[in-house]
């Protein structure tokens, strides 16, 4: 005889997601936990990513779960960016951003938050816009002099946040910033990781291209230290758009979040299979 709550689950967890004794194992862990995640990479631009995505945020906040979404958009950028014959540079993973550029950024990061927010509400999940012409929450300083209008988060209104989430809604958050009613792009790494500190969130996932972290012999590290992975830095084993994504791993984890994983986001359900089964998904750094 199957319990209620065995039937619920059934009807809400996917047939090819983790099993149901696992996530009932799990589901008390973070049932009074906030998780931010932030989406980026194929997730953005893959339609049936996008999809799976969004059906695992609906899935967690079914299972009564508080996710709070920051998303990035560099290959959306990087598309709308080359179609208007506008040529990007990079400084160690971050994007040097001009006045015309930081206009292009901003209208493809709001454009594409809509649609976040508007697929969330297609699943019955309640989701409010962030961005930095509606309801900001960030305040920037200037990154780099020669980044442009890249920003480093030095205030987040956490109360605006905790208000949201105490009314059920998800928070979908743009990575862009105000300093003197001037936007500002954010790394989204960045911006997840300031968030999650400040919200003092049990976990932080990154969702990316890749499996997580790789050793030198580019097998996957399933659990690694701030410590090692700062000598993995060190020892350029992690280089390139890596590093502000280790940077942020290390940071959070050292100001109180209590984990953060890096997942693959071109895995199906890879966050359902990080919350809720036992081998997880990717990389956790944690101390």
């Amino acid at each position: 005889m199957k319990t209620i709550e065995e039937v619920n689950l059934k009807s809400i967890l996917p047939s090819n997601g983790p099993s149901i004794d696992e996530v009932k194992k799990y589901l008390e862990k973070y049932s009074e936990e906030k998780i931010v995640i932030k989406c980026g990479g194929s997730v953005l631009i893959d339609p049936n990513l996008f999809n799976l995505f969004i059906t695992d945020i609906a899935v967690m906040k079914k299972l009564g779960l508080t996710p709070t979404i920051v998303h990035g958009g560099g290959k959306r950028i990087n598309n709308k960016l080359k179609e208007l014959n506008i040529k990007s540079t990079f400084i160690k993973g971050l994007r040097v951003t001009d006045k015309v550029t930081i206009n292009i950024v901003e209208d493809v990061l709001t454009d594409f938050n809509k649609e976040i927010v508007d697929a969330l509400k297609d699943k019955y999940c309640d989701a409010k816009s962030i961005t930095s012409k509606e309801n900001n929450i960030i305040k920037v300083k200037s990154e780099k002099k020669e980044l442009g209008y890249v920003g480093e988060p030095t205030e987040i209104n956490a109360n605006f946040l905790d208000e949201l989430i105490k009314a059920k809604k998800i928070p979908v958050i743009a990575p862009m910033g105000l300093k003197d009613n001037q936007t500002f792009n954010i790394n989204a790494d960045t911006a997840a990781g300031a968030i999650a500190k400040k919200l003092k969130s049990r976990r932080l996932l990154l969702m990316t291209d890749i499996e997580g972290v790789m050793d030198k012999n580019n097998k996957l590290i399933p659990e690694i230290t701030p410590d090692l992975a700062r000598k993995m830095i060190d020892k350029e084993v992690i280089k390139g758009g890596m590093i502000p994504k280790i940077n942020t791993c290390i940071d959070s984890v050292n100001e109180g979040v209590r984990g953060v994983v890096i997942i693959d986001g071109r895995k199906p359900h890879s966050i359902l299979f990080e919350l809720f089964s036992d081998k997880g998904s990717g990389t956790l750094i944690r101390k």
